[in-house]
């Protein structure tokens, strides 16, 4: 019986192809919309979300603005800090701007880092040649230095300048290592020099030499490793609570950032995106419904005389409405089904001009076939009701 039913909606489906098609496009439109939407946004995500987390992982920030009787933290508050459980690395952050010179060649304002050991520990693909500050390096008189390729190209052009020597405000420095292009201290030179700060480069020095250079004494910037970040919030607590302590419970005294909550609170703004862009896109999927509803109704008008003859042969309504209801998810599935093909090469077009990885998302082609499936059942039930409930007499005189 099925397969007559399908057998018999296939016929009628395609007695018409004109009105057919015109009849699914507002479907075809509609799921287009969604698995583009929804594909395109989860790609983009995951890009972006990857990055962030490249950039964060196990990582949580401080910044100190300090108080009237305390300007930042000393090398024996670091050290208190350094000593909380699932801390595994310090790495404070002092940063200036100097003159350096090497070769006869003097550049102005290049930009000067103190870090740690830890920030080379902690960070991945760090130096292109060389090696990083160690802990032997964290000396207020040490005089070694990593520098990056602008530094390179402006003072060591066409040579390797690994065991090179450079002044930095009048003291020399030697040169243990270069870094790779594309970390996140380039990511935040190009921020600087969006907001106006043009620097000739980037110098990384020990940073006890740097705090010496500013002749402050105070850090006002750390990032922390965590060791496990399944323990980073219980790590956070006691951070505070140590924070606290340094500067006597003084409000707006410092502040913690913790990039893995950013990553969380960035899947929530995300996925209620997402939702809502389906939502949008629904709509194109209920004005499709209203195209099958209508071409369901015209149907049900054209072939009174055959619901009738069915009905004098002894068709039950039932079978009727099955068979109209049948046609109506059917017209909904074909054009899922080309929504769904379509949808995806639009999300590989965008993500080939964007940049992203493109891959399918089962969750959109999921929700693409349940939509359409369910306007199909929705919108064709009123006409498939009509056609059984026509009475035989009635639809016999219009023979």
């Amino acid at each position: 019986m099925l397969k007559e039913s399908l057998r018999m909606s296939w016929q009628n489906i395609t007695s018409n192809k004109m009105r057919t098609f015109l009849t699914m496009l507002g479907i075809m439109i509609g799921v287009t919309a969604i698995i583009a939407l929804i594909t395109t946004m989860e790609g983009a995500t995951g890009e972006i979300t990857s990055q962030f987390t490249a950039l964060g992982a196990g990582k949580v920030n401080v910044s100190v603005s300090g108080t009237p009787l305390k300007r930042g933290l000393n090398s024996n508050d670091i050290q208190q800090i350094a000593a909380i459980d699932n801390i595994a690395g310090v790495d404070p952050n002092v940063s200036l701007s100097r003159h350096v010179a090497a070769g006869g060649v003097l550049l102005e304002d290049a930009a000067i880092e103190g870090r740690s050991a830890s920030y080379f520990k902690g960070e991945t693909n760090l130096i292109a040649s060389g090696r990083g500050l160690t802990p032997m390096d964290m000396d207020a008189h040490s005089r070694s230095c990593v520098i990056d390729s602008d530094i390179r190209a402006a003072l060591f052009p066409n040579e390797n300048p690994v065991g090179k020597e450079l002044v930095i405000a009048g003291l020399t420095f030697t040169v243990v290592g270069v870094k790779a292009e594309g970390d996140d201290s380039d990511v935040m030179r190009a921020m600087s020099s969006m907001s106006g700060d043009n620097s000739a480069g980037t110098i990384i020095i020990p940073y006890p030499a740097a705090l010496r250079m500013t002749g402050t004494g105070a850090v006002n910037s750390l990032t922390l490793y965590m060791a496990d970040t399944a323990k980073t919030d219980a790590a956070i607590d006691r951070l505070e609570e140590r924070l606290n302590s340094i500067f006597n419970y003084r409000d707006s005294a410092f502040t913690i950032l913790n990039l893995d909550s950013l990553l969380d609170t960035m899947d929530t703004i995300t996925d209620m995106m997402t939702t809502l862009l389906a939502g949008i896109a629904s709509i194109a999927l209920l004005v499709g419904g209203i195209g099958i509803m209508n071409m369901m109704l015209v149907s049900v008008s054209e072939r009174t005389a055959e619901i009738g003859l069915r009905k004098a042969l002894g068709a039950r309504p039932g079978l009727i409405q099955g068979q109209f209801l049948l046609e109506s998810v059917l017209l909904s599935l074909m054009g899922g089904s080309i929504g769904v093909i379509l949808g995806n090469l639009v999300s590989f077009a965008l993500a080939m001009v964007i940049g992203f990885s493109f891959s399918l998302s089962a969750s959109a082609i999921t929700l693409a076939f349940v939509f359409s499936a369910s306007v199909g059942v929705l919108f064709g039930w009123a006409p498939a009701r009509k056609a059984s409930r026509l009475n035989p007499i009635d639809a016999l005189r219009s023979m």
